[in-house]
């Protein structure tokens, strides 16, 4: 079992014994994972069901709005007619908070430990700005180097604001353009954007950062996501 869907706990058969062959199944995938030092997209799954299972626990009787927006109509309606059945048969209601509270103690552990991996990746980035840095810091390359691996990746980065309900919000997309081999003249962040600006000439004044490790980590698992994340805090707290 590698995914849950999103009504998994109180779709099909509700027995406890089933679900909980169903979880177990799904967090030994996901501690596999861990234990290999691969994060995404597992924790931010993880972290998704653990909140799933509190809003239903915390508020049954509003279950459209509490689900978050990941829910599709298909699945509100879904979620909906299995409500209507469940109100009417207490025995059912329990075997749900059983298979809620037992989830609920199962996965905490296990967000722990992918918070705990998280954190210490995230310790071990260091960044920095290469050249001069321009007056729009949020569009430009990555250089990223993921320990002793051979090459230096860049990617170009964008990194845009979205509103949500009560503030403003960053992400940022990438998209990968080339690597350097860093034995190679062009090893040093400085020589990648000079070459960079030389080659690409529709950047000629980029924003550039050099976000690098000491320790090789799965790169499209883990490094990538927290070098994009580590990347928006530093340019929030520069720019």
């Amino acid at each position: 079992m590698t995914s849950l869907s999103v009504n998994w706990f109180i779709e099909g058969s509700v027995d406890f014994e089933y679900k909980k062959y169903l979880l177990l199944a799904y967090l030994q995938h996901v501690n596999r994972h861990f234990h290999r030092t691969k994060l995404y997209p597992d924790l931010h799954d993880l972290i998704f069901h653990y909140n799933n299972l509190l809003k239903f626990k915390e508020d049954k009787s509003n279950l459209q709005k509490s689900f978050p927006e990941r829910l599709t109509n298909a699945d509100i309606e879904a979620v909906n007619l299995t409500y209507e059945k469940m109100v009417k048969d207490d025995s059912l209601m329990q075997e749900i908070e059983q298979i809620i509270n037992y989830s609920l103690r199962k996965m905490d552990p296990a967000i722990k430990a992918g918070k705990e991996i998280y954190d210490f990746v995230e310790s071990r980035l260091k960044i920095e700005t290469i050249g001069v840095v321009p007056l729009y810091p949020f569009h430009g390359y990555m250089l990223l180097r993921n320990g002793d691996a051979k090459a230096t990746n860049v990617y170009e980065f964008r990194v845009t604001i979205f509103e949500g309900k009560d503030e403003k919000y960053r992400g940022i997309n990438t998209q990968f353009v080339t690597n350097y081999d860093r034995n190679f003249i062009y090893g040093t962040p400085e020589a990648i954007r000079k070459d960079l600006i030389h080659n690409r000439r529709e950047f000629p004044n980029p924003a550039v950062y050099h976000v690098e490790t000491d320790i090789t980590f799965p790169l499209e698992q883990t490094l990538l996501p927290l070098a994009k994340r580590s990347l928006i805090k530093y340019i929030s707290s520069v720019a």
